[in-house]
This record gives C-alpha cells, structure tokens and sequence, in this order.
C-alpha cells in the first residue's frame, strides 16, 4: 500500500463545508436527509424522538468514511495497512520493515540475526514528518523462524517492542518472554477452496476454543482440532464453527480476551499454516470459519503489547480516566483517531484475506458503544440509549468495519457481543443502522439460569418461556442460545449441572438413574430444543455443552495449582456406550439435522398454535414443523387437541424416544390425521389429537403442503 495510509486529521463536526467538489456534494447530500428517511426509524414509530441522534450518529460515519478515503479507493483499499506495515519479504529486493511510532527517536531492529545487539546496519530510518519508519535489508539477513524485536528510544526512556503488524509471536517456554518470529516457510499454505459461501438460513454456530479442544490434560493444537473436533463438528450438522482466542494474548487464562498482538495466530495452538489449514479442510466441510475478534480493549502490556509502544501512552489509547476500563484491567482504543481507525479496519480485513475467514464475533459491542461502558446501567426503555452516554466515534468505528467487511467479503458474517438492546446495531449501514448481521440474543441464557434458580418446576409460566424467546426487533436478526462458553466458567454452572449436578458423578450411567437424572435428561432437551427452534437468524452452542459437558471451564492459574482438568472437552464420555452423554448428543444432532434441513426455516414466521400455562404446554408452527412442549413434571395428556392445518402429520423428533433416553411411549408407526371438525372446515382446520408425555417435545412434520407453506 502506499505511504498515505496515515492519514491527517480532519475536524469531527459533520455540519463542515469543505473545499472540493465531492465535499460539496456530501454537503448537499447530507442537507437533504431527514430522519424520517432512515429506514430504521420508519420501521419503529418509537424511535422517531431520537430521530436526529439516529441521523447523527449515521452521517458521522459516512463523513468519517469520506475522509478516510479522501486518499484512497474506498474502505477496502484503505484497510490494507498490513501490506505496507510489519515485516515483508521480496526475493528481488529483500527485506523491508516498516512501523509507526510517532514518539520515537531511534529505533534498532535487534533479534537472532544480530546477537540482539543495537547495530547502526540494523537501525531504522524516519520517512519524513507522519511518524513511518523503515528499513530495508538483504535477503539473507533474515530467515524463517528467526526471533526479532524493535528496540524503540523516546526522549527520556527506551524500551523493547513487538511491531505492531506482527504476522507471527511466539512465547520462549523457559523464560516466558515472548519475541516477534520471521515467518516465511518455502512452502506457504495455498487454500483448496478459495470461495466458500456460508450456510446462513438457519446459521447452527459451534462455538469453540482450540487449545481446550482435546481430551488430554494440555493446551490443543490446531492440528489435533482439525483432526479430532472438525468431523464431529460435521456430523452433529452444525454449519460453523466460532473460535474463540486466535488473537495472540500473553496470559492463557484470559480465554483471548486480553489481546497483545492483533495481526498474529496464536502460536501456543500452531502455526498459521496449520490455523490456514484448519480452516480450509472446514470449508471443505461445508463449514464457515467466525473469528472471536477482540477490538473492545488490549491488553496493558507493554513489551508484548501497545500500551506504551513508543513512549506515547495514548498512541493508540485514550488518555486520561478514560484510557483503562474500570472492569477489564486493560486499556480502550480512541476509536476517534485516525490511524487507530486504520490499524483496525486493517486488521479486520487481514483475517479474511490471509486466513479466509468468513466473519467475525465482534467481542464487548456493549463497552464500546457507551462512554461508562454500559456498566451500572439500566436499558429499560429508548431513553436509555440517547442519553448523551453513547460513544459516537466507537459507534462510527463499528459501522465503518462492517461495510468494509461486506465490501470485502460480501458472504462475510458479522455478529455483536450486545446486552444493552441498543437499536440498529444489527441493521443494514444504508438504514442508518451499524451493519452487523446478527447481535447475540444475551438475554435468553440469562433467563434460562434464572428460570432454574428460582422456579420449582410446577412454577415455570409457558407464556413467558415463549414471549422471552420470541421478543425481539422484527428487524434485526438474532443468534438465540441457551449457554456459550460465559455460563461455564468457573464460579457458574452449566445448564446440564443446574439441573443433576453431583448426580452426574454417580448415577448418569445407563440403568442407573435416579429421578433427578431423569429429570435433567429431559429438560436439557426441552430447553435447547425450544431455544433452538424459536431462532429468527440463528443458534449457537457452545463445545461439548450438545452432550450436557460436565463441569465447569477453569484455565490453568495459581489458584488451581496450574491445572488444565477443567480446561478441556472430555470425548471420551460422549463416546462411551454405558453414558447418558450420547443419548443428549444424539438429540443435538438430529435437532440440528432437522431444522437445517427446512428452506429458510429461521426466517420462517413462528405461528403460536396453543398455550396452556396450567398444563405447562405450548405449541407452535413453522414452516411444515409442529413443535408440541409439555414442560409439566408428572401429568402425561391423552388426546390432547390441537387446532392446525388439516393434513397428514408424522411424528419426526419424539424426546421420549429411547434412543434418546426416554421412556418409549409415544407410537411413531403410523402418520398422525387430523380429525373434520365442521366449525373450522371453511379454514382448512381440523384437530390433531395426540398423547403427549410429561417433560417431552414431539415434533411432526406436515406432509400435505410444500415447504413454502
């Protein structure tokens, strides 16, 4: 890329009139817009107070977009910083080196190659007044795997550094001292399968973590992930998988969530021609491949990271109160800087260029859309939003990485790690909304734990399991999920463990039972079914919790004598023939098998069929599917009606069946008609009497009509 990629600084007020002819037009356009014009206002007449806080926060960013590409092609060609920055090899003219650091006086390239020693021929040279600084060496002054640092002077202090496009870093096992590593192999990766396009209606997400993908007491590899955990992945039918801590971080323990090196793979998994193939052989699958990319905050490190990389704190930080996060002990981006603005649009764009990601999971949305990052907060209504606490240049951050990754990567998923509600977050940029295409829906696990803490079972309200799964913005689609890998950390419990707990220990071998067992075994499908089902974009399930994962997530840390029992996937068990881990398993997997096997079903209309709190029974239809949940805990119905289309129903997915570790009792030998009831003739109406066991789903599938019924 060009040496115009650091970018001068233009006022922020997006009422400006500036010289040229586009800045004239961009005035002109923005003059005539209103915020009734907005799509995401028209859709909600609620919305329509904040209208010019709407437009406001939209017009910024496509100011913002104006200038950053005053320069350049569009927000792809900008985003290409990692072509220009970090280490790059040519075999005609060398080595090359570049990296900005505004703040520095000297700088020496130290590593293997020269004993670490401060040598004039390894010193860097300034390109001009933009703070670049660069150097040039032979071919053979550098070789694949060397270890190198920057050893960067300001006025008054020095220190060692890791460039900040750092490609590949790795951690010395004795001392712990992580260096940047050359890394250019003879044999670089080349993907079989370029293009991929995702299987998105409905988007079945397994989210994952690599080094806790193997069974073995130790930090996984990539390898042993594609080898061991991809073909289970395939045959539970989930159509991507989300990985979880790619981005280098120094303490292993974070779960990837303090972030030092932004551009390098996780060498503790591999290396990147492993992670390349990883994520290949998933393409290859039918998988697509969600990056966990952590843009919210870093880590505070200095010699790993950027807190202080040129002895300018605020070089990529906010200054003052606002430069640490009161909760995270780690430091926040001002996402009002230019050049950080280009380092991370070029690093989300690097990943789907380099490794052939198709998206990301874009961490802590919720820190980063409010100046006290939503904590303490209450969003109790529209109010809460607009209240002058909203970051606008973290908001116009958002919204410009989004259309960047679409013009990139017009496949690409983008999805928002969001509790507060806000609205908009996950509508098209053109509707004055901030681009992603699905935000988690948080409150749904939430609800889950508090239903089983707080309710008897005799207590749990039908109508209210259903309006909690179902309320949402009609306008934005949502990943549902009854538990990610937050509900399993230590300290908290997973949903199988609320439900048996040490009963797990000692009677989930098959034949062994007890009523509690029981009970867990039966829930645990019911809610991850229902859960599952009521999705209006997509489900998420988190590694080894499709076959009730006992225990909790524990990272290696002084406290547990660095022990990695509980930061790992037990297989083993789902695989044994004695355990009642296959029987959930199973269900997960034909659930899956089931649902994306519907045309569209995620964006299939949800028609409530009937609700009877007092019987703890619920049903409803989507597309040909009739979904019948009886959550109570001892009464079995026979003849239970249900008014639904006339037709022929057969019986798909039954929980009671033993193959899944039920009781057997409901007949799935013959189709299930429904019985003429003159009252509903004129609506082609009848009734599908049915007996229905306690704590049991049934599902039926309705074979009259084609799937676009």
């Amino acid at each position: 890329m060009a040496k115009q990629t650091i970018i001068k600084a233009c006022p922020s007020n997006t009422n400006a009139i500036l010289a040229t002819k586009d800045d004239v037009k961009i005035n002109h356009f923005f003059n005539k817009l209103k915020p009734s014009m907005l799509r995401i206002i028209s859709n909600d007449q609620y919305l329509e107070p904040y209208g010019d806080a709407i437009l406001g926060r939209y017009k910024y960013a496509m100011w913002k977009e104006h200038e950053l590409t005053a320069q350049t092609k569009d927000l792809v060609d900008l985003a290409s910083g990692y072509t220009y920055f970090g280490l790059h090899f040519n075999k005609k003219t060398g080595w090359v080196l570049r990296e900005w650091a505004p703040n520095a006086t000297k700088i020496y390239l130290v590593g293997q190659f020269n004993d670490w020693q401060e040598r004039e021929d390894y010193a860097m040279t300034k390109l001009g007044d933009n703070g670049i600084w660069e150097i040039q060496l032979p071919a053979d002054a550098l070789h694949h795997q060397d270890l190198y640092k920057l050893k960067v002077y300001w006025e008054g202090g020095c220190g060692e550094r890791i460039p900040s496009y750092a490609e590949r870093v790795v951690q010395d096992e004795e001392t712990k001292i992580f260096s940047a590593q050359v890394w250019a192999p003879k044999t670089p990766y080349r993907f079989k399968n370029k293009i991929f396009k995702p299987q998105i209606d409905p988007l079945m997400i397994y989210e994952c973590h690599i080094g806790m993908g193997t069974s073995e007491e130790k930090v996984g590899s990539y390898e042993e992930f594609r080898l061991n955990v991809l073909p289970r992945v395939r045959r539970l039918g989930y159509t991507a998988i989300q990985i979880m801590a790619i981005q280098e971080h120094p303490y292993y323990g974070s779960f990837g969530y303090h972030v030092s090196n932004f551009f390098a793979a996780s060498s503790r998994f591999g290396t990147p021609e492993e992670l390349k193939r990883l994520v290949d052989d998933a393409h290859g699958m039918g998988i697509a491949v969600i990056m966990d990319i952590v843009h919210s905050h870093a880590v505070k490190n200095e010699i790993e990271g950027l807190g202080n990389f040129c002895g300018m704190p605020n070089q990529y930080f906010h200054s003052g109160g606002r430069r640490e996060h009161p909760a995270w002990d780690s430091l926040c981006f001002d996402y009002g800087n230019n050049q950080v603005l280009h380092f991370l649009l070029s690093n989300c764009k690097y990943w789907l260029d380099v490794y052939n990601f198709d998206g990301f999971r874009f961490d802590g949305v919720t820190s980063m859309l409010y100046c006290n990052h939503g904590l303490g907060q209450d969003f109790g209504g529209y109010g809460d939003y607009y209240n002058g606490n909203q970051d606008g240049d973290a908001i116009c951050y958002l919204t410009l990485a989004n259309k960047m990754i679409h013009q990139f990567k017009p496949n690409a998923i983008t999805i928002a790690e969001e509790m507060s509600g806000m609205p908009g977050l996950a509508c098209p940029v053109e509707w004055g909304g901030m681009g992603f295409d699905y935000r988690l829906a948080m409150g749904i696990p939430d609800y889950w734990i508090k239903l089983l803490k707080e309710k008897s079972d005799e207590e749990w309200n039908t109508t209210d399991i259903f309006w909690t799964l179902t309320n949402r913005r009609m306008d934005e689609r949502t990943i549902s999920y009854v538990e990610s890998h937050d509900q399993a950390l230590v300290g908290d419990k997973t949903v199988i463990f609320r439900l048996i707990d040490s009963d797990m220990y000692w009677h989930f071998r098959i034949g062994d039972e007890n009523l509690n067992v029981h009970r867990g075994i039966a829930l645990h499908k019911m809610i991850r079914l229902i859960t599952m089902s009521t999705m209006n974009g997509g489900y998420l399930n988190f590694m080894g919790n499709e076959f009730g994962h006992p225990e909790w997530i524990d990272f290696p840390r002084e406290g547990n004598g660095w022990s990695y029992k509980y930061a790992r996937r037990q297989w083993d068990l789902v695989d044994r023939e004695d355990l009642n881990f296959k029987y959930l398993n199973g269900w997960d997997r034909d659930a899956v098998h089931l649902l994306t096997s519907v045309h569209r079903f995620s964006d299939s209309p949800i028609i409530p069929i009937w609700d009877n709190r007092g019987d703890h029974v619920i049903a409803f239809e989507r597309r040909r599917l009739l979904f019948v949940f009886n959550f109570d805990a001892e009464r079995s119905f026979t003849d239970y009606g249900f008014l639904v289309k006339n037709g022929e129903y057969t019986l798909v997915l039954n929980s009671d069946d033993p193959k899944y570790g039920g009781f057997g009792n409901v007949s799935a030998d013959a189709p299930y008609q429904t019985q003429h009831d003159p009252v509903y003739e004129a609506d082609g109406k009848g009734w599908l009497k049915l007996y229905v066991p306690a704590r049991s789903v049934l599902v039926f599938r309705r074979s009259m009509f084609n799937d676009k019924d």
